[in-house]
């Protein structure tokens, strides 16, 4: 992980340059200062944490407001507010809760060169919530009964450092010891200096691989995309069909989802916002709209939109493609971060469960909320951190200390290595 957090704090632990955001964002790590030596395995603490239930709801205080006209204001305050501080240029914001109405919004632009304003329609790309759809596709696989998630992932990968220990379960919890690639300074440079071109996910892990484990396997939470890769390269060797495409078969076709996809390349479908990152060559910010995702593959590179991530959000948190026992699994969080526990490619914070998600240009968060059966959904154009935050959380703690405030999201950063 590197020492520097731009997006949340130090290190925002993601896809090298931001896929997706968990502690930081469940995302950005920023190579670029990727310098920090590895932590040994022996000055690791051995014990690993028990796996703990998720935040017990307290029925005095889970009441979910109807979103009146009133509501409507404080919350339209609140996100622009965020918007000025932070200087985001747009933002896309659903929050919905069955028989309490629903509030939709955007706010400020999709282009900054033509003033084109955000509109809820636009298509986004979401990084790390991405994680989601491939631990989902691998959880099916678990049900079918064609892996196990105690398998060591040397059972199917080659050339694994602690590869005959680590296991399918340790990859999803972020447990692995495997170092970050994005936070490799060779990545940064590689991707910085010619963000078009492609990466494959074998050249992908060379660069985690180059370096000593971190520390031994199940001993501590530490966010890292190498993992993601692992998961997608077991998904295509069980299956025998390309990540991409079998996540849009098995999961996005099912999941009733129609403008979510996998990218082959830098495809964008229109209409999309134009995205803004200071992740770049030379520090300044530049528009990332087009650069080629392949190097978040199956940890950051997909793209949604509003209306689907809002039905996402439900899917996930309540296991529709996955048997009870199965979901449970998933929903078994292990303490990550202050107040935040992550499960096998999903978070719980305060008892919002989902992921977050960043990578240059973009930004995202998808929420639900069991008990009032409550979805909230963030969309926007940047990932510069604003004072030490990923740009998502700030939106997300804004809106629910109004809808939630004995629940308020918040999501610290992950300490760096």
């Amino acid at each position: 992980m590197t020492t520097r957090w731009r997006s949340a704090a130090l290190v925002l632990a993601a896809v090298g340059l931001a896929v997706g955001p968990v502690g930081g964002g469940a995302g950005a790590v920023y190579a670029r200062d990727a310098a920090a030596a590895p932590v040994p395995a022996a000055a690791v603490p051995a014990p690993a944490p028990t796996p703990s239930p998720a935040p017990t709801p307290n029925p005095a205080s889970d009441e979910f407001p109807r979103l009146t006209p009133a509501v409507a204001r404080q919350l339209d305050d609140a996100v622009k507010k965020v918007l000025a501080e932070a200087k985001i240029p747009g933002v896309i914001v659903a929050v919905s809760a069955p028989g309490k109405g629903e509030y939709v919004r955007s706010f400020g632009v999709a282009d900054k060169a033509t003033g084109t304003p955000m509109t809820p329609n636009l298509n986004m790309r979401i990084g790390s919530v991405t994680k989601t759809f491939t631990v989902t596709a691998l959880l099916e696989l678990v049900d079918q009964g064609k892996v196990g998630l105690d398998d060591p992932i040397g059972k199917y990968i080659d050339g694994v450092p602690n590869g005959d220990r680590i296991t399918l379960r340790q990859l999803a919890g972020m447990r692995s010891g495997l170092f970050n690639y994005s936070a490799d300074e060779d990545f940064y440079k590689a991707l910085t200096s010619d963000p078009d071109r492609p990466f494959t996910p074998q050249e992908l892990l060379a660069y985690s691989f180059k370096h000593p484990v971190l520390f031994e396997p199940n001993a501590k939470f530490y966010y890292c995309n190498t993992n993601l890769i692992l998961l997608g390269l077991v998904v295509e060797k069980v299956t025998g069909v390309p990540l991409g495409r079998y996540i849009d078969r098995e999961v996005v076709e099912p999941a009733g989802l129609r403008h979510t996809l996998f990218p082959t390349g830098a495809e964008f479908p229109s209409p999309h916002a134009q995205g803004y990152t200071n992740q770049t060559a030379s520090g300044k910010v530049e528009v990332s709209t087009d650069w080629n995702p392949s190097w978040g593959w199956a940890a950051g590179a997909m793209i949604s939109d509003l209306s689907d991530l809002r039905s996402w959000a439900k899917t996930l948190a309540t296991g529709t493609l996955l048997t009870p026992a199965t979901q449970a699994q998933r929903l078994k969080v292990v303490d990550a971060l202050p107040g935040t526990g992550y499960g096998l490619g999903i978070f719980n914070v305060q008892g919002w469960i989902g992921h977050n998600g960043s990578l240059p240009g973009y930004g995202s968060l998808v929420l639900y909320l069991p008990e009032s059966r409550a979805t909230l959904v963030v969309l926007l154009n940047t990932d510069i951190g604003y004072a030490g935050q990923e740009p998502s959380t700030l939106f997300g703690e804004a809106i629910t200390k109004i809808v939630t405030p004995d629940r308020v999201y918040t999501l610290p950063a992950q300490p760096a290595s």
